[in-house]
């Protein structure tokens, strides 16, 4: 699919759809972000470019994964970009420029900078720090995305429950109770907040539909522990005591 001027922002969006690392890179030098565009989508990156500091601020809306900030840009120059933006994106910034000095390199870290390149610089060996930041962000993605309680874990990115080993086969909105309550250990539901919670509709059904998911919760993983999990609060509701 090859754009053009009439449909550039509908490629775009369709890049992005296909789950490509976006990479922003903001250097006023147009030989240097030619230089990474090729090198950076011959590796299958989608390629964000900016020519000085304000593009970099305006191209931020379309949330890359990794950010390169030239230090020495017009406008706004590196460090100033990064302290505008660091308390607002989590993602990898990475400065580069031909600044020696152990200062800059101290002004670029604390400003919130996570990388400090030096130009000259080896190709490979920038296309290698940022595969490594890279798989150091997907890895705090990850953590959190399963709690374990006991032998019981809990996989809220697979949206699935295992006992051990063995898979624990609940319905959606089984499941939808079982995220809810265990991602908000010991906090007391309400049926009428559960069910609006978890179905999405206004709490007015009849509680006893959330009783009963309840009640098939507790049976399914009753076949493999005693242990209890989902604690009734009599007159109030449910909580997770895992």
């Amino acid at each position: 699919m090859n754009p053009t001027d009439s449909n550039l922002q509908g490629y775009l969006m369709y890049q992005e759809r296909q789950g490509q690392r976006k990479i922003l890179i903001a250097d006023d030098e147009q030989g240097i972000r030619q230089l990474l565009r090729d090198y950076f989508e011959m590796q299958d990156y989608q390629v964000i470019e900016a020519a000085n500091g304000v593009e970099a601020l305006e191209k931020l809306s379309r949330e890359p994964d990794i950010i390169i900030l030239d230090v020495n840009m017009p406008l706004l120059d590196g460090f100033e970009v990064c302290e505008r933006i660091r308390a607002h994106i989590s993602c990898p910034i990475l400065f580069l420029t031909a600044k020696i000095e152990e200062a800059d390199r101290i002004k670029g870290l604390m400003s919130g900078g996570d990388d400090y390149i030096l130009k000259p610089f080896s190709i490979d060996e920038l296309g290698a720090r940022i595969e490594a930041h890279l798989r150091r962000e997907n890895r705090k993605k990850t953590e959190g995305t399963v709690k374990i309680f006991d032998r019981l874990a809990v996989h809220y990115m697979e949206k699935c429950v295992y006992f051990g080993e063995q898979p624990i086969t609940f319905t959606k909105t089984e499941y939808g109770i079982v995220e809810l309550l265990s991602l908000n250990s010991g906090q007391v539901f309400s049926k009428e907040q559960l069910y609006e919670k978890v179905r999405g509709f206004d709490g007015s059904a009849d509680s006893s539909i959330v009783t009963e998911h309840v009640r098939r919760i507790r049976k399914k993983i009753g076949q493999y522990t005693d242990r209890t999990y989902i604690e009734t609060v009599w007159g109030v509701g449910y909580r997770w005591i895992g």
